[in-house]
């Protein structure tokens, strides 16, 4: 049986190209990505919303404002996602449902 997926959250945190964003801030936010997620647990197959999937990319491949997060499916792509703006964004768009507008690059609809 198949769980419900509420949102998967697309982390671009490893700089490996030029354009990319700082290494060290890179990892550092997947590490609070990670560990927010599980503290929150958002992961739990028993969440009535749906658990909450994350990735870390290479490259989303608009990388100068990185870290970059992409949330799916609500199209939703976040520039300079430092650790501090993680628990922002899952409390106020992830948990609530309204995205953190001053950090929103785009926003691209999935059909």
């Amino acid at each position: 049986m198949s769980q419900r997926i509420s949102h998967h959250l697309l982390l671009c945190a490893t700089a490996t190209k030029a354009k990319c964003c700082d290494p060290d801030i890179g990892a550092a936010s997947w590490d609070a990505l990670k560990r927010q997620v599980r503290e929150l647990d958002l992961e739990n197959p028993s969440r009535a919303q749906g658990i909450v999937l994350r990735s870390k990319a290479d490259c989303l491949r608009i990388c100068e404002q990185g870290p970059i997060l992409l949330v799916w499916p609500d199209g939703t792509w976040y520039g300079g996602v430092t650790p501090e703006r993680i628990s922002s964004i899952l409390q106020q768009h992830i948990i609530q449902g309204q995205p953190v507008e001053e950090w929103v690059l785009k926003t691209t609809t999935f059909t």
